[in-house]
């Protein structure tokens, strides 16, 4: 499967932006999807994920802000991020893998494909 990530940009702090993730290949829906994010100088760090069945994870600094979706039948994973923070500010990515339940979902090391980043940037 190939990954596109879109969406990102530059938007003020407590704004919202949608990304997107097209995908290409067969039985999107029996992919784990994720989503990660890597700032400037530090390791990729896990943001959001939804299973197969459609539950979700997220990291506990986005919880309640960020939203992860998926429409099967668009083969589209998304991540709606409202209330952005500075700290928000990274190159995001998203990822699929097959098989992965649970915790798996939040480690990055479990996805087989990955898309190009896209730059969010939230000012202060």
């Amino acid at each position: 499967v190939q990954l596109q990530a879109s969406g990102g940009g530059l938007v003020q702090s407590g704004g919202s932006l949608r990304l997107s993730c097209p995908a290409s290949g067969r039985s999107f829906s029996s992919y784990s999807l994720g989503w990660f994010r890597q700032a400037p100088g530090k390791d990729r760090e896990f943001v959001a994920a939804i299973g197969s069945s459609v539950n979700t994870y997220y990291e506990d600094s986005v919880k309640g802000r960020f939203i992860v979706s998926r429409d099967d039948a668009k083969n589209t994973a998304s991540l709606q991020m409202n209330n952005l923070k500075p700290d928000d500010t990274a190159v995001y990515y998203c990822a699929a893998a097959r098989g992965l339940l649970g915790i798996s979902l939040t480690n990055s090391l479990t996805y087989a494909y990955w898309g190009q980043g896209t730059q969010v940037t939230v000012s202060s």
